[in-house]
């Protein structure tokens, strides 16, 4: 296949030497479970430095003065030894990971999320395609990194069978499953893990801290998805298709529209998930209902502490319902194999989770991340960087890193042990600072070089352009990712000045400076 577009990487040759050089160190890096590897070591190096010199800090749960332990010591080597399976089998995501597959991964492997997604693009006029791209791509994050197969490939037949850029079509879907990182409207796996990730960071400085739960960002993540909808199909319709302009080759690709039957489980399903969430709606408001807490409300209570098993109990009861619909669930041994498929699909983030798990493990036992965190509040409380340049700070620096460590469950497990406790001394609830985070995540992953799914979807346009590279891809992800950073952190400002919610309960007061 030949493409009638001018190459877009010799065009822009020269322009992107600096992300070529990020491309060449980042391939040369280990794979993101040796990275926790070398993390260790070092953590082993830096105890075994603070404890020689006598490096002391004081508990801010009990106020004692407590000594630096090492690693290399008699006591550390015996923790080491004795805890590396309780340090992962305790590890609060592990059960959060494999819980949301179980629950997601039916629904998924029944077809029910493809059909779902096919359904929504196809029904909306084609002057809403862009933002409509947009938005599935944000909703279509509930699938996991399955959203990367499913989406781009068919946004792009879908742009070509209505007579326009494929290309514009994949890189807009991109555009949408990336934001959905930091925004969204459907409560996915993702923020139970980080949630996890949080308290767990929370617990090293503090056993008073506010429980983090999945929905503690969701008022925000709800503003963010209108907000990357209507910014991200703007670019799209404004910039990204005049840019690529019209597709001129013939090419045999066909969107083969949902059927009747999928039409008819797809209704069947959402009949089912409707029923579902009356009945849990009926739950909470019965009289003393056990979901409400003591005083009848909702924040906090039994019912937002433990929504991940509602949320995993919906997909079930949709995902069965689609796949008995379609005769792809017979009986349960079917049932169980979906369920399998799902874990087993989740083979490589398990060993991550075995790293991750003992080097925050070994963070608390040392008392070197209570010693970060302490040490680093005092440091800020010093220089005066106490407002809400501290929080534009750690936005801007997750930006950077992601062209080093594009994992968002990774890089959290790196950051949540420092800055969660450290910012948490200076008065900031712990979600808050997580959703500063995940605004930084969410705008740069899809420009980094590093992305594992940018050599998916550059497969993907291959298939339109086989001249496409990584820099088409890139060139292309810049006016998206100035445009989503700038109007996010914007609007977490928003929220911030005006004292709004960014969740259930969850507000923060600072002192702008």
């Amino acid at each position: 296949m030949k493409s009638s577009k001018t190459n877009t990487n010799k065009r822009l040759k020269g322009k992107f030497d600096i992300l070529s050089k990020i491309e060449w160190f980042g391939n040369r890096l280990p794979e993101p479970y040796m990275l926790f590897v070398f993390f260790i070591i070092i953590l082993m190096i830096v105890s075994v430095i603070l404890s020689i010199f006598e490096i002391t800090v004081i508990d801010p749960k009990t106020a004692e003065e407590l000594e630096i332990r090492s690693l290399w010591s008699s006591e550390g080597i015996e923790f080491m030894v004795t805890s590396l399976v309780t340090n992962f089998t305790a590890f609060a995501p592990l059960g959060v990971v494999l819980s949301v597959r179980i629950g997601i991964g039916i629904a998924e492997g029944v077809g029910l999320l493809e059909a779902g997604i096919k359904k929504i693009m196809l029904s909306f006029p084609a002057a809403m395609l862009p933002y409509m791209t947009i938005f599935t791509g944000n909703l279509a994050t509930v699938a996991a990194d399955s959203a990367y197969l499913i989406l781009p490939p068919l946004a792009g037949m879908i742009y070509y069978s209505l007579g326009r850029n494929p290309i514009a079509g994949i890189i807009t879907a991109f555009v949408g499953i990336a934001s959905g990182i930091g925004t969204g409207v459907l409560i996915q796996g993702n923020e139970a893990i980080l949630a996890s990730l949080t308290n767990e960071a929370s617990a090293l400085i503090s056993d008073n801290a506010p429980v983090v739960t999945p929905v503690d960002n969701y008022y925000f993540m709800v503003a963010g998805a209108v907000v990357a909808t209507l910014v991200g199909g703007f670019i799209s319709q404004k910039i990204t298709e005049p840019r690529l302009g019209p597709y001129n080759e013939n090419i045999n690709y066909e969107v083969n529209p949902v059927t009747k039957e999928e039409t008819i489980a797809l209704k069947w399903s959402m009949y089912a998930g409707i029923i579902y969430l009356a009945l849990v709606v009926i739950a909470i408001i019965l009289p003393e209902s056990p979901l409400r807490n003591e005083a009848g409300g909702l924040v906090p209570s039994p019912f937002l502490n433990g929504i991940l098993t509602f949320i995993i109990g919906f997909f079930l009861v949709i995902g069965v319902t689609y796949g008995i619909k379609m005769k792809r669930i017979r009986n349960t041994r079917d049932a169980g194999r979906y369920m399998g498929e799902a874990i087993y699909n989740m083979r490589n983030f398990l060993v991550l989770i075995l790293f991750i798990s003992q080097f925050i493990a070994y963070f608390e036992w040392t008392r070197v991340g209570t010693w970060f965190a302490v040490n680093g509040a005092e440091f800020l409380t010093s220089v005066d960087f106490t407002g809400f340049s501290v929080i534009i700070g750690l936005i801007f620096i997750t930006t950077i890193i992601n062209f080093v460590i594009t994992s968002g469950a990774a890089q959290w497990a790196i950051f949540s042990p420092i800055f969660v406790p450290m910012l948490l001394q200076l008065g900031y609830h712990p979600a808050y600072v997580q959703m500063a985070y995940r605004i930084g995540d969410a705008s740069t992953s899809m420009m980094s070089p590093l992305n594992p799914y940018i050599v998916m979807i550059l497969e993907f346009m291959r298939e339109w352009d086989k001249n496409a590279g990584l820099g088409t891809i890139i060139s292309h992800a810049i006016p998206y990712v100035i445009c989503l950073l700038i109007s996010l952190t914007l609007l977490f400002s928003l929220f911030t000045w005006l004292g709004i919610p960014i969740g259930p309960g969850v507000t923060t007061n600072i002192d702008m400076k």
